[in-house]
C-alpha cells in the first residue's frame, strides 16, 4: 500500500502567528493556490484511490482541492484533526507562555489546561493508521490529509519509534510525504516533498 501524507497549505493562523490545534482557520489565499498546485501534481503523478482527512478547515480545503482534481471523494476522520491544544488554542504564543506557563515536566499520561496527553494522541494515531493500512486494499494508495502535530505522531506509529522519542520530522505547507507499508515493511521513500510549489 502506497500513503501519500499530505500537510495542509498555510492557514490564517500561520499569519497571525497564534498556537492553531483544533481552532478551525481557513486557509489563506496564498495556501489555496498551495493546495491548488498540489492537486495538479498528484493527479499528474500517482492514481488516488482513496482521500482521507481531518474534518478541521484548513484541511478539509486542502483536500477539496485534491479531490475535484481526481475526481476520489474525501472521507472524513475525525482521529486525523490536530493535537488538542486545550485553553491555548487560538491564542498568540506569547499570551500563552504568560496565561499557560508550561510547566517543567510533563509526564506522558499528563492532561494540562484541557489538552490531550501524549499518550491519548498517539493512541489516536495508532489506531487511525492501523485502520487505514488493515482495512483497504493492499494495493491502493491512499491520500491523508492532515496537520503537522498528526502527522510527526502517525511518523512514529509508522516507523514504531517510543512514543517518548525526541524525532521530528519537518513537514511545510502542502508537504507530502510518501510511505508503502506491506505485511512484512513499512518504508518512508521520500518525506516533505514540496516539488509541487517550484513554480511560487
Amino acid at each position: 500500500m502506497n500513503l501519500l501524507v499530505i500537510r495542509h497549505g498555510e492557514s490564517e493562523a500561520d499569519i497571525l502567528n497564534v498556537i492553531e490545534g483544533r481552532a478551525d482557520f481557513e486557509l489563506t489565499e496564498h495556501g489555496k493556490e498551495q493546495a491548488m498546485a498540489l492537486a495538479e501534481w498528484v493527479k499528474k503523478n500517482y492514481k488516488i484511490d482513496k482521500i482521507m482527512a481531518s474534518p478541521l478547515k484548513r484541511a478539509k480545503q486542502t483536500a477539496g482541492y485534491l479531490s475535484d482534481a481526481t475526481g476520489v471523494p474525501v472521507e472524513y476522520n475525525e482521529d486525523l484533526m490536530e493535537f488538542q491544544n486545550g485553553l491555548i488554542e487560538g491564542l498568540s504564543r506569547e499570551e500563552a507562555d504568560k496565561k499557560y506557563p508550561k510547566p517543567e515536566f510533563r509526564y506522558l499520561h499528563t492532561k494540562i489546561y484541557e489538552m490531550e496527553s501524549d499518550l491519548e494522541f498517539r493512541f489516536r494515531a495508532e489506531s487511525v493508521l492501523s485502520k487505514i493500512i488493515n482495512e483497504n486494499d493492499s494495493n491502493s494508495t491512499i491520500a491523508i490529509v492532515a496537520h503537522g502535530g498528526i502527522i510527526n505522531m502517525l511518523y512514529r506509529s509508522f516507523l514504531n519509534l517510543p512514543n517518548s522519542s525526541n524525532i521530528y520530522f519537518q513537514t511545510g505547507d502542502t508537504g507530502i510525504h510518501k510511505w508503502y507499508a506491506d505485511n512484512e515493511k513499512r518504508v518512508v521513500i521520500f518525506s516533505n516533498s514540496t516539488k509541487h510549489l517550484d513554480n511560487f
